[in-house]
């Protein structure tokens, strides 16, 4: 004959069947995309055919070519104090994570106990002082809540959006970083490289102010010439030594942001390969501004905060918690497990908020203002990377064409100076033209120096502003992160 189950077994095997039931609810509203806040598209005016690979897919390795710069970019990314916080930040949301989701389904415990108690001969039944012991072993559930309206769903999934969100964050800073280290180390090989200019000319000047002073010497030239060949020295004295201070400063700021002391062989050379960004497909969409990490960040944060309002929503309905336990008790430790030494208990607790002073109501309006923030802040990060992209695209259009500007400008120069010295050396002209045509020269060929600077940090802000950045051989999250983001979806 079929013996039928055990009624503890029933009341634990309802716990866990109420548990499963209770998963499938919630009141969060359904979440839809806000609308773009741009324009469709960008306009990018000189653009090539459709990019092969999307930008934010090309790893950072193919996109920045200088050996040197590869090396600084590794120990940022290996020591860089800010990346290191956005780490750990990754791994504190994984652990409150890990706390709702363990709030979903029932927590089984086992626990063990003995009671002792002394009977005075005043309360004994028996008239004789004695001593009294229970034994017991149990298996239970403790005040598990059945989340039959989504409150603890609701915090759950509240909390994957979170971590999901940090590891944008992470994501983002890695990103910038790798931009902000190109910039710096960018910047330090354009002012090596101005420092180097203005010391070459200082080195000129000297040799000019020599040459004058000896002409003076023997009458040829007057007071004048030399002190106007003065001033050129002194001019080219004080850049050396601001940009020498600038060099310093460069390397400083490099230095802070790569997180160790900087190599000598990770210096910028004399040859730097700059950036290449693959041609941009005309009429961009302005689309691509959702594959940006602090986007997608935002993004999970307006979910976060969509599924709080599914939490305080459902602090209206009653809250039911089961507390059900099964094992042995016995008054003697021998016969603990004995026959007929079976107990059970089973306590189900429902609370009905009523009066409460507005306490839901108004957590349910703090819920829905949160989400009208994050709300804000998405379409705000999603219009400033408008900017970002659109500022970036028409300084494109423009640097290219100011770069062969600012060339012909020293082509120029170098040849109205070659002229002046020739005029000056024949006595035609005083020296105030030479001087003229030396520092039209020398603020060309700086003024080269800058635009070959900002046509690369172009390139670098635009990649950045795309979403690029990223190692190849990186994946945009790690397994975790793909499955919990499913499982979001």
């Amino acid at each position: 004959m079929h013996k039928p189950a055990s009624r503890p077994a029933n009341l634990l095997l309802a716990t866990l069947c109420a548990a499963v039931l209770s998963a499938c609810a919630s009141m969060a509203p359904d979440y839809q995309r806000p609308a773009l806040p741009v324009p469709d598209r960008f306009a990018v005016a000189d653009a090539g055919p459709a990019a092969a690979v999307p930008t934010r897919e090309i790893g950072w390795r193919e996109f920045f070519t200088d050996p040197k710069l590869r090396d600084v970019i590794d120990a940022a990314l290996g020591s860089n104090r800010d990346l290191r916080i956005a780490a750990l930040n990754i791994e504190r949301a994984r652990g409150l994570y890990g706390v709702r989701e363990a709030d979903v389904l029932p927590t089984v415990s086992a626990g063990a106990s003995e009671t002792a108690q002394r009977i005075p001969e005043t309360l004994s039944t028996s008239g004789r002082t004695g001593v009294s012991r229970q034994y017991s072993v149990t298996l239970g559930v403790s005040a598990y809540e059945l989340d039959l309206f989504g409150r603890v769903r609701s915090l759950r999934d509240a909390a994957l959006q979170e971590y999901l969100a940090s590891e944008d964050a992470r994501r983002a800073t890695q990103i910038g970083l790798v931009a902000e280290v190109a910039r710096a180390y960018l910047q330090l090989a354009a002012d090596q490289r101005r420092l180097e200019l203005a010391q070459a000319t200082l080195a000129s000047q000297r040799s000019s102010y020599d040459l004058i002073r000896r002409r003076f010497e023997l009458g040829v030239s007057s007071d004048l010439d030399v002190r106007q060949a003065q001033t050129t020295v002194d001019a080219a004295r004080a850049d050396v030594a601001r940009f020498t201070g600038f060099v310093t400063a460069d390397r400083n700021a490099l230095a802070l942001l790569a997180g160790v002391p900087l190599r000598d062989e990770w210096l910028p050379g004399d040859v730097l390969v700059a950036p290449t960004l693959t041609e941009l497909p005309a009429g961009l969409p302005s689309e691509v501004l959702l594959q940006r990490p602090d986007v997608v960040q935002a993004e999970r944060q307006l979910l976060a905060a969509n599924a709080n309002i599914g939490a305080a929503r459902a602090a209206f309905y009653p809250r039911i918690s089961l507390t059900a336990s099964a094992g042995t008790a016995s008054a003697a430790l021998s016969d603990l497990f004995g026959a007929g030494s079976g107990t059970w208990a089973f306590m189900p607790q429902i609370t009905l908020p009523i009066f409460d002073h507005g306490r839901n109501r108004s957590g349910l309006q703090v819920a829905e203002a949160e989400r009208d923030i994050r709300v804000a802040e998405y379409e705000q990060a999603i219009q400033v990377g408008f900017r970002e992209v659109s500022d970036a695209l028409g300084f494109r259009m423009t640097l290219g064409e100011q770069l062969q500007a600012q060339t012909d400008l020293v082509g120029a120069a170098e040849q109205a100076h070659r002229l002046s010295e020739a005029r000056y050396q024949s006595g035609v002209d005083d020296y105030l033209g030479v001087l003229d045509a030396q520092r039209a020269l020398y603020a060309a060929r700086q003024g080269r120096i800058g635009a070959e600077l900002e046509q690369q940090l172009n390139l670098v802000t635009l990649y950045r502003a795309l979403g690029g950045g990223l190692d190849a051989g990186t994946s945009a999250s790690t397994p975790v992160v793909g499955a919990l983001g499913r499982e979001a979806q």
